[in-house]
């Protein structure tokens, strides 16, 4: 019979190997053994929450807690489950009290995350600002940052911060983002540019594909406009009526006076791309 300690070990082996079925069935297996073990505690509310099953995996870091109330990795889970959940002044608490024990970066970006999604902007600003001083060129503390400008109105400094973000692999939203901030600018190719890199990282991102519709229409390449503008809708019929009026409205646009007319219109230019590149895909190119 294993012992608690060959349970811990065995339920975060399977963990780690993405067996989480087993994992809780280990961690579920010692606690009946052992119902007050903390270490089980933590590792079953860790299990718990990476399957989004939230209000267990809350109970169990309270009982892992109750014991271990020093211990950083589990005030760390606790304020992560805190934040999915909302709960973002217990989040931060968790998040003060895991710095005080264990001062490691990693809170401190949990921290500056979780004053971001609580919309505490200065506070956030700050924390991300005082990260950046510690680790220079730290990327999601420059996107941050960057998207904070911009929300401020400086899309100037938005779009220059965004710029050092995306230097390395980014994610779809910071070069959304980035395209946000130079089209803001009247830099309509360099949005273009972000959010057709978006779109590649993001093939579903509706709103990068309304965007580009916009910048390439305010370039003056209508065409291509109504290829983005079709995809948008392809990914979302709802945006219908935000490229009406971008259609309508750009120096650039075209009048649209039948509803029906730009639907269909937006219909056959999405057919001709899904043509195009499903003939794309079967081509095959011979040295």
């Amino acid at each position: 019979m294993d012992d608690t300690g060959t349970l811990v070990r065995r339920a975060t082996e399977a963990f780690n190997a993405g067996k989480p079925d087993e994992a809780q069935r280990l961690c579920e297996k010692g606690l009946a053994r052992a119902p007050a073990d903390p270490v089980l505690h933590h590792l079953l509310a860790a299990v718990l929450f990476s399957r989004g099953v939230i209000a267990p995996a809350h109970a169990h870091i309270d009982v892992s807690l109750a014991n271990r109330p020093s211990n950083a990795p589990a005030r760390l889970l606790a304020a992560r489950i805190a934040r999915s959940e909302g709960q973002f002044e217990a989040a931060l608490a968790h998040l003060d009290a895991a710095i005080a024990t264990s001062p490691q970066r990693e809170m401190f970006v949990e921290k500056a995350r979780t004053l971001d999604m609580a919309g505490l902007r200065d506070q956030a600003r700050g924390a991300w600002q005082a990260i950046l001083k510690v680790i220079p060129g730290h990327q999601e503390a420059t996107a941050r940052l960057g998207r904070l400008a911009w929300e401020d109105g400086d899309a100037a400094t938005a779009a220059s911060l965004l710029a050092q973000a995306v230097a390395a692999s980014a994610p779809a939203s910071v070069w959304f983002d980035l395209g946000v901030a130079r089209q803001d600018l009247l830099d309509h190719a360099g949005a273009a540019i972000a959010y057709r890199k978006a779109l590649e990282l993001k093939p579903d991102h509706a709103e990068a594909a309304l965007n580009l519709g916009i910048a390439l229409q305010e370039s003056g390449d209508v065409d291509a406009a109504m290829g983005a503008f079709a995809r948008a809708y392809r990914l979302r019929p709802q945006l219908f009526g935000s490229i009406a009026m971008a259609l309508t409205s750009a120096s650039h646009g075209r009048l649209w006076l039948d509803e029906d007319g730009l639907r269909r219109a937006l219909e056959h230019v999405g057919v001709d791309l899904n043509r195009r590149d499903s003939q794309r895909e079967r081509t095959v190119i011979h040295p």
